[in-house]
């Protein structure tokens, strides 16, 4: 029978996703979407609860499978009772399907009428042609990576699992001895007990166990690969940039200014605005010469690949930066000025108290990181004794804390990411901002946290490894992922566990000790270069 407070727990969980969800569309989406969108939104909403779910079924697995006592992980009949196997499973089905289906159809059904980004259809285009041109491209992304799925299965699918390592029984498996025999599976099933115990006591540094893993298992697998190089880059950058930019926003809180300060805020904002008009002319100017040369044909599927298309997506992508960057200046501005009766001085202060949080919550990781997660023999469980304490003291405060440590990872990975694509040209920037984010941001964003969610439950199940050590997960990314064929080299050698953290110490270092860029000058120099190519 399944625990009460479990089922509770799931009830609860869902309804707090789904509230936030709906807030967080409600209070960030554009006005131009009010009325609108309303495919995208429901994806969006869907999206985020997932990535939610994703991390929240770890302390969900710690206590459906006896907290620390441990059960039977395949049993489902024993401790809370949930058949967490099962629920991975939807999981490992259901990411994919959002991620390489769902969210790009929709993004390129929104996108679709707008020919800067979407080459071949028209501004307002009927609902039927834009339901064409989606269909086209996300064809395309299935095609590559279902080809990049199937083909990496049928090569990669196998686990080399250490028998110290291994938590099971033999049954059912494949066990290969250096230097020696390989034992399948339907020669176990009939060995006797004393065979069996022979393979259990053989030379650990001899003998592996060979498990070949399900397509949902492995699709995870390779989303967990793919998904790492995003995290270690944007999670990394995050840890150091998220506190930082909380507590830069106290510091750089908008306060009155008097008439000098008032006057040289404005000329110099009245000037950025003027030369991204006409940064925004020079575009249009080079975009129809572009069109005027093909001869108003329509561009060709793969034409966004050539070297001219990629140039003029980049100039696209510097413009929306510096109009972003223009933005929150004038809104910074019109906080010091006209709207400086209204602005509410308490955000400022919410902003030091979470930026001093997350400086604990980052630190927290660090050490985490240093003392448990890289040392072959970990130093010390650190954050192990804490959620242990936590969950033998009251167990929702376990689960709320373990939540709290991978929904902060999620969020510094979506941090990190903004702040990269601010400083690099060929990275599109989707900021989220109350009122003005459009669905394609949106979108975007959740994807990124869907890529991100089993990093994440990957490394948390490692650096909670007491903690979720009778999960099913545990056996999974654990021991089925962590030694997969050609990936074990990465998880073994923790290559992306150092990428994190060196990543983290470059940000921090980065972000302290250089200067501010000059937002004035970045519309100028991008001007410059238009007219530069229009002359050459």
């Amino acid at each position: 029978m399944v625990d009460v407070f479990l089922i509770v727990t799931i009830v609860v969980g869902i309804a707090l996703l789904l509230v936030a969800g709906t807030y967080l569309i409600v209070q960030y989406q554009h006005p131009d979407d009010k009325n609108d969108a309303y495919f995208p939104k429901l994806t969006v909403l869907l999206g985020f609860m997932l990535a939610g779910a994703t991390v929240l079924l770890l302390p969900l697995d710690v206590a459906n499978n006896g907290g620390y006592t441990g059960c039977d992980v395949f049993d489902s009949k024993v401790c809370g009772g949930l058949n967490m196997v099962l629920f991975w499973e939807i999981f490992f089905w259901t990411l994919p399907v959002f991620i390489f289906f769902l969210i790009p159809f929709m993004t390129f059904y929104y996108e679709a009428d707008d020919g800067m980004l979407m080459e071949g259809t028209s501004v307002g285009s009927q609902p039927n042609s834009r339901i064409c041109e989606a269909v086209k491209y996300e064809f395309a992304v299935i095609l590559i990576f279902g080809t990049i799925f199937t083909v990496s299965y049928l090569i990669l699918n196998e686990s080399s699992v250490p028998v110290e390592d291994y938590i099971g029984d033999v049954d059912g498996v494949k066990i290969s001895i250096e230097g020696g025999d390989t034992f399948e599976s339907s020669m176990l099933g009939d060995m006797t007990n004393s065979d069996k115990e022979y393979f259990r006591s053989v030379d650990v540094d001899q003998a592996e166990i060979s498990l070949e893993l399900s397509p949902s298992t492995f699709f995870a697998a390779l989303m967990t690969f793919i998904g790492w190089f995003l995290f270690a880059l944007f999670g990394g950058i995050g840890l150091s940039a998220l506190p930082l930019d909380l507590i830069l926003a106290y510091v750089h809180r908008p306060r009155h200014m008097d008439a000098v300060e008032f006057a040289e805020a404005q000329v110099n904002i009245r000037e950025r605005v003027n030369e991204l008009v006409r940064v925004g002319e020079l575009i249009k100017i080079e975009r129809d010469e572009k069109n005027l040369a093909r001869g108003g044909t329509r561009r060709g599927f793969f034409s966004g690949l050539s070297k001219g298309a990629r140039e003029q997506r980049a100039t696209f992508i510097e413009f929306k930066k510096a109009v972003y960057l223009l933005e929150e200046d004038i809104e910074d501005f019109n906080n010091s000025t006209a709207h400086y009766q209204n602005y509410n001085p308490l955000i400022p202060y919410f902003s030091l108290f979470f930026g001093i949080i997350s400086v604990i919550i980052s630190i927290v990781w660090i050490v985490q990181i240093v003392v448990n997660v890289l040392p072959q023999y970990p130093w010390h469980p650190f954050l192990n004794d804490y959620l242990q304490w936590f969950g033998n003291w009251f167990p929702l405060f376990g689960v709320l804390s373990s939540a709290i440590f991978s929904f902060y990872l999620l969020l510094c990975a979506l941090k990190g990411c903004f702040k990269f694509g601010l400083r690099f040209a060929f990275f599109q920037v989707h900021p989220m901002k109350v009122g003005k984010t459009y669905m394609s941001s949106f979108m975007f964003n959740i994807g990124l946290l869907l890529l991100c969610a089993l990093p994440v439950v990957q490394f948390t199940t490692i650096a909670f490894s007491d903690y979720a050590r009778y999960t099913t997960i545990s056996q999974v990314m654990g021991i089925q992922v962590q030694y997969l064929k050609f990936f074990s080299v990465f998880y073994t050698k923790s290559v992306f566990v150092w990428m994190l953290l060196v990543i983290a110490a470059i940000a921090a270092l980065y972000l302290v000790c250089w200067k501010r860029e000059d937002k004035s000058k970045s519309s100028i120099n991008l001007r410059d270069r238009l007219r530069g190519r229009r002359n050459a």
